[in-house]
Parts: structure tokens; sequence; C-alpha cells
């Protein structure tokens, strides 16, 4: 027999590979299902490419490689058999066959026990032979089966993958020296002490000046300030500001010239107000172990009546429906030859995983009767866990890919993200959430007025706490509260603040100042005021409320209001006028570029003579580059230095026009056939040439990034590419902004009130939006309960023919009292003009 199994799997044996390291091995949970080995078809894992499939998808993957051996996985499920005290009896056959495999969570450890069943399956016969048949099988085969068996689960953190220079801890952390100078960081509101820059900032860790960095490190622009700083102080470590979390941050030492670790860096952040620790302080589950962060139980109770759900919500829709669950088939047919890395293909499973009902069928009346009057409760299914989408929409994501808590309108925002950047050249079902906001800013001296245009997809309404109802109870309840805080008794019961939604809509109307305010009317900076209203209506409209704020120390609070939000909203009174008669338009002017001051003299240099430091340039062309490229280098990269132009040059030495002398956009004629020039400037104002847009466009890249990139580029396609690559999270606020004074027409009339629909060719003047009235219906919302979003629990409600339903986990039950008023996120979908 042995030898018989030996011939059989002879011609098999080049497509069987034992795992290795980083390899993943999906033993629970099909690529295109959500079956698992506890599916009464069990699951197949292909023995060379380790994906796991169920039984009715197992056999397209056959068809697709010729992949001919699977391992099939089979979980059986029994009662537990008790002795004669009534104690379980322990029993487990193959104990290591399913080794790391997770059991599902309904399980009752008391009252349930499993047995595991592995098999060798060959295509397309079906042949079958039972594992741990280590005798029979050649030695290759049995090490492959050994491997898979006892790899660990798919979705376990992986270890990080080994880098070519290992970070090392700076030589300066043990005995860093910190200024007891008195400063605080705030948690928001950064800025360059010397620059006014808002990007790029490295706090020192010595003195707590927050600077910018170099130009161009870490994808972003700088005036290399940080450094400056270090060499007249020689202060030595910097943390970027946008990288701290609850895990760590990105150190630089300044005197290593390289990125460090810290491992002091809590203690050296808290020197500055900056609570690291307390940032997330939670158990496994979630759940703050601070008794003065516990939620609320009264919170807990309400709002589950006694967290997926976010994707319930998106494929209520019909859009997403039609575009994920409809094109099932031709998906997963057209799938790549890795299923569970394709965004498209995800969706759809999910999609189908929510609609078709196969993961959510109740017991049988009969088995029902028969459990209750035995007084037996059985397992309930496994439902919906969409692991592999999660682990591939939270790949690279500083936030998503860990295992802390994420904010749910964060994660909103970034699938909705995701289903954009997958959409190109097809329907794109996230076009249902899209907007437009029109922004009126005006200059208070002069009263000269700007109005732009930017895409969004949720609107954020404030909870103004001092427009609560019952101000006298929070008044009485503070009051107690510090008392018993002072005689050390326990605290009062909580009192919620009640604030009406007309509230919130109030001021989300209200003007908002706007920081550092540069004046084009009066050339310098002014103060200024901003108001927004919507220049479209979207289908279906997404409502946060802003229960959420940091403290003085970093730590994320959450406000604690009910919000009587209504089941209908009329949103009417909010659409944007335009420029009104009598208003003034401040004038189209830039405000000056900030450089650093010892280039800014050099920067002033008219257009025609540009200055550039011949010294760098020729420095730069003794290693044999180009004298032009190295010219343009110098003067690309503002008079910083030979190190910054020789930056530069590795950058762009492949562009055809490296070589090329430097020419600047001020300096071509402008005249009236220059636009017909792909190769020439455009004129100020013009769009980018259709064919450079259709090239990158055909790639893949969306439309408004497309131009951006090419106008940010001189209309330079290598160039252009680069750019898209290196501003990849690039917002399409600023392309707005360029097409509304380029293309007057790319927009709908604001003070149109029609219900059609936009037409699918206004992607070509601009973004995608559906406009129409601005009434709109209640149908789902997601609420939180909990501190912070760095901790507790989500739950989402929604309405299903006429009956809300609420998604808490695993569990799905009709609501009988939706806690409407206690909610995060809001949805609501227009009505009909009728």
């Amino acid at each position: 027999m042995a030898a018989d199994l030996g011939e059989l799997l002879v011609p098999y044996m080049p497509t069987i590979r034992v795992p290795r390291t980083g390899d993943r091995v999906f033993k629970s949970e099909c690529a295109f299902s959500f079956d698992s080995p506890e599916s009464e078809g069990g699951l197949y894992v292909c023995m060379n490419t380790f994906l796991g499939f169920g039984r009715e998808h197992v056999e397209r993957h056959y068809r697709k490689t010729g992949q001919s051996v699977y391992m099939h996985l089979k979980r059986h499920v029994k009662e537990r058999n008790t002795g004669a005290a009534g104690c379980a009896i322990p029993r487990r056959k193959n104990g290591k066959v399913f080794l790391d495999l997770e059991l599902n969570r309904d399980f009752n450890g008391e009252d349930f026990e499993y047995e595991d069943e592995a098999k060798l399956v060959i295509f397309p016969d079906h042949f079958e032979i039972p594992l741990p048949n280590i005798e029979e099988l050649p030695a290759l085969v049995t090490i492959a089966c050994d491997a898979v068996l006892n790899a660990p689960s798919a979705y376990k953190k992986q270890e990080p993958e080994s880098w070519d220079e290992e970070i090392q801890v700076s030589r300066h952390a043990r005995s860093l020296r910190q200024l007891d100078n008195g400063v605080r960081i705030p948690p928001s509101g950064w800025k360059c002490q010397k620059c006014e820059m808002r990007e790029n900032l490295w706090l020192n860790l010595t003195d707590g000046t927050v600077l910018c960095g170099k130009w161009f490190f870490d994808g972003s622009g700088g005036n290399g300030h940080a450094l400056v700083h270090y060499k007249e102080t020689k202060y030595p470590l910097a943390v970027k500001m946008d990288t701290i979390t609850p895990d760590g941050a990105d150190v630089y030492s300044f005197e290593e010239e390289e990125a460090v670790l810290d491992p002091h860096i809590s203690d050296h952040l808290s020197h500055f107000g900056i609570d690291m620790l307390q940032m997330q302080t939670k158990t496994e589950n979630g759940h703050h172990t601070e008794n003065n962060s516990r939620p609320r139980v009264s919170e807990w109770e309400v709002i589950q009546e006694s967290g997926m759900k976010l994707k319930a919500v998106l494929f209520s829709i019909p859009d997403f429906q039609r575009m994920y669950v409809g094109n099932l088939q031709r998906i997963f047919d057209y799938s790549p030859l890795d299923p569970s890395q394709d965004f498209a293909t995800q969706m759809a499973k999910l999609g189908h995983g929510l609609l078709s009902g196969l993961y959510s069928k109740p017991p049988m009346k009969s088995e029902l009767i028969e459990q209750v009057m035995k007084e037996e409760y059985k397992h309930q299914q496994k439902g919906v866990s969409p692991r592999m989408m999660k682990s591939l929409i939270s790949r690279g994501h500083p936030e998503f890919s860990s295992t802390r808590q994420q904010d749910a309108q964060e994660f909103l925002l970034h699938v909705i993200n995701m289903v954009e950047r997958n959409s190109a050249g097809s329907e794109n079902p996230s076009d249902a959430f899209r907007f437009l906001v029109e922004e009126r800013i005006q200059c208070c001296q002069s009263r000269r007025v700007r109005y732009n245009q930017r895409v969004d997809y949720c609107i954020q309404l404030p909870a103004p706490f001092e427009a609560a109802t019952n101000r006298e109870e929070l008044l009485a309840y503070g009051a107690k509260r510090r008392e018993a805080e002072e005689n050390m008794r326990a605290p009062p019961e909580p009192v919620r603040a009640r604030i009406p939604f007309t509230a919130c809509l109030q001021a989300f109307t209200e003007p908002d100042n706007v920081p550092d305010f540069w004046s084009s009317a009066l050339q310098a900076k002014s103060a200024g005021v901003k108001t927004s209203r919507f220049a479209t209506f979207p289908e279906y409209l997404i409502l946060q409320i802003k229960k959420f704020t940091f403290g003085v120390d970093w730590v994320p609070k959450k406000i604690d209001v009910a919000i009587d939000v209504p089941d209908f909203l009329d949103l009417s009174r909010m659409r944007a006028t335009g420029l009104q008669a009598g208003e003034q338009e401040l004038p189209d002017l830039l405000p000056p570029i900030v450089l650093a001051e010892d280039t800014r003299d050099n920067s002033m240099g008219s257009a025609d003579s540009p200055e550039i430091d011949e010294a760098a340039a020729m420095q730069l062309a003794e290693m044999g580059f180009p004298v032009e490229a190295c010219r343009k280098a110098v003067y690309y990269t503002g008079n910083m230095g030979p190190e910054m132009a020789f930056n530069w040059i590795i950058a762009h030495m492949e562009e055809p026009d490296f070589a090329e002398p430097l020419t600047l956009p001020s300096m071509i004629d402008l005249g009236p056939s220059i636009s017909d020039s792909p190769l020439g400037a455009p004129p100020l104002g013009n769009s980018p040439p259709e064919e450079s847009i259709a090239i990158l466009t055909s790639m893949g890249f969306p439309r408004t990034h497309s131009i951006q990139a090419l106008k940010a580029t001189n209309n330079n396609l290598e160039r252009a590419l680069d750019w898209i690559f290196i501003h990849p999270e690039e917002e399409e606020s600023d392309v707005l902004s360029d097409m509304a004074a380029t293309e007057p027409n790319g927009f709908s009339n604001a003070n149109s009130h029609s219900n059609s629909t936009v037409s699918p060719d206004r992607e070509a003047a601009g973004p995608r939006v559906k406009d129409g009235p601005g009434r709109y219906e209640l149908f789902a919302f997601i609420s939180h309960m909990g501190a912070s979003t760095m901790s507790g629990h989500y739950v989402c409600h929604i309405k299903k023919e006429g009956r809300w339903v609420i998604y808490n986990d695993h569990k799905v039950c009709l609501s009988e009292r939706p806690p409407k008023d206690l909610g995060y996120i809001y949805f609501y979908h227009r009505l009909s003009s009728s």
C-alpha cells in the first residue's frame, strides 16, 4: 500500500511545498466564502499556495491553477459525554491536527467537545488519503502535511520583517538631558516655530522646540530648521510629531545621522506633557483598566439593550450590492491567483456572506422545540467574521494594522478610500457618499471673499455642550462630584448632557476662524472666517457627532452627550448660494514661499536670471553629473546645499530632460498656441493636456489625482508618475480648488434643486457626485460604548423592512428601543422628490 501511495503522489510531488517562514496558511477560512473546517463541507487547503477553499470553490481553484493536491480539514462538534458524576469526559481525536485553529467563540467548553479530521484529496478524481499516514507517504509529503497542520493562524500578528539594517538604540537615549523650561506640547495645532510649516514637524526631546524637517525627508517638504537647530544647540534627539502612538514613535538622532530607538521615549515625551502610556490603557478585550475610565454601565445597557457593523451598513446600500454582489461570479472568475489579496474579491465575498443568509440560518422549529424540552442550547453559527478582509485593507496602515481599537469614522473613510482606489475604470459605489462642500472665506479687514469647493464624504457636527437643555442638572452633578472627590466618597450617579440636534446644526453653520490666514487683498496675514455649506447633496449622507476630543495630556476623551437625532432630516436651507451680489472676491494671488533664512535672499532674484549657488553646482558637476542638471538640482532645492541637490539628482536622473537647461514657467512665452503643446508650460489657469491625463488614468490612477500630479510637475509625465507614488494619500481638496477656478462648469449649479443624478460625463470636468434634494431619512447608526476611541465597543443598528435590527458582533436581533440619541455615526438615505 505504501508503494501504491508513493507512486500515486509521484506526478504531484513538484507541486507540493513545505511552508516557509513568512508563508501564511489559511486553514480557518475560505478565500471566496466564510466556510471553515466547521462548515458542512469542511475546508480544502492547497498544498502549494496554502490558500483555503470551501467545497463550492475548490474546483474553481483547481481549474484555474492546475493544483491537484489539497488537504481537507473537517471539525466535528459534538455534545459532551458526561460520566457518572456528571463531569465532562475530555475526548479529542487528532489533538495536534488543528493546533492553533481558532475555536468558535460561541462554544461553551463545558458543553461541547470536538474531533478533528484531516486527509489529502487529489483532484480531479477526489482520491482521499487519511492523515496522519506517516509510514505510507513519501517523506516530503509527510513533512509538508505536518507543517500545514501545525502552522499558526494566518491572522496572528507576524513578527516584523527583517530589515537590511536593524534600527539600533541611540547612545543618547539613557543619558538624554531635558531642560526644565516649562514647555508643554498641545495635542494639535503644531507648526514650525521658525517658518510656520504644518507638516513634517519634529519635536526636539531636549528643549521641546517644534521645527520642520529636511526637504523631501520622509516624502514631505520642509526647510531644515530642525537640523539647523541641532547645529546651533547640539541637542541630538528629535521625534516626528505625527508618529506618536501608544506603541512608540519615530526618533531621529542628528548626531548619529540615522533613525534610532529610544527605550525611554514615554518618559521623554511626558516631560513635555505628552502622556504616551495613558493614550491607551486597556485590557485585551478593549476595556479600560482604570476605574475612572470605566464606561458608564447605563450606556452599555442602553446601547446593547441587555461590535463588521460598518460593512453591514455599506451592504445595505444598493450601489455596493450591485457592484460587488451583483457581479459576484465575474469577480470570482477573474480574481488573481491569490484572491486573499484582491480587494474586489474580498468585498464580493463579504457582501455575499452578509446578504445570502448562508451564515445566519436559524434552527428549524422542531429543533428549537426539542432543545427547549431537553433544556439544551446548541452552539450558534459563527456568522460572518471578515478577518481576511480586515487584514487586506489594514495592511501597511500604521493604525488599522495594529491590535489597538480604531475609530469607526476613520476606518469608514479608509474603506471608502480603498473603494475609490479599486474602482478606476468601473462603477464606483462610493459615489453615493460623495458631495461637494462650498467654503466661503472672508477677510475680516478688507471684507472681500473667496469661494472654494472641496470633496467630502462625511459631515462632522459639533456637540455644543453650552446648548444642553439640562444645564442645571449638569451643574448640580459637577458640584456633587467635586464634593465627593474632596471627601473621598463614591461619585454620584452621572448625568448626561442632552443637546438638541438643531443646536448641532447651528454650531456647524457658524463661522470659524481661519488660522494663519493670508489675505491676498492686503498682501499680509489677517483675520479670516470660514463658513461651509453643501454645494451638492449626496444620495447617502454620513453624519458624525464629534464626541471625542483630546485633553492637554494627549489622552482622547469622550463627551458624554445625548442628542435627539431625528428620523427625517431636511438640510435644504444649508445649500450653498455662491458669490452674492455686492460681494468682492479676493485677488487670485498666492502667498510668498517661505524658505530657510539663509536662502531667502537668493530666492528673490528675477525670473529671467534665477539665483543659483554656482559653487554647489560645480561641486556636484565634479562628481560627473551634467552641469545643467546640477544647476537645476541646486535651484529646485532652494540653494540649500550640495547634499539636498544630490538627493534631487538621484531622484530625477532618469528623466529625459535631466540634462536640459533650466527653464522656468515664467520665462516661457505664453502665446495662444502654447496650451496645445504637451511639452510647454500651460497658461496659468488651464488644465493639463487631455493626452497626458488619459495616459495616467489608463494606468488606474484617479483623474483628479492625475491632474494634480501633472500640474505639480509642469505636465512632465515621468515626474508626474513619481509625484503620484510620493503622494498616494493626497486629498482631492486642492485639486478641486484649482478646478473651481480653471473649470467653472466643473461643479453643479449650487442653486439647482434638480432631483436628477449627475451624469457620469461629469467626471470629465470634476468629481462625480449625485446631487439632489436635501431631504433624508435615517436608516442606520453606529454607537460607541466606552470612554474614548482607544477602548470600548461599537454596536450598529440598521432599519430593515421598517424594523430596527441591532448588530452586536455575532448577535443579530430585533431592536425594541434603538438608542438613536446615543449614536456616533448616522447614515441617511435621500428621500424622493415625490
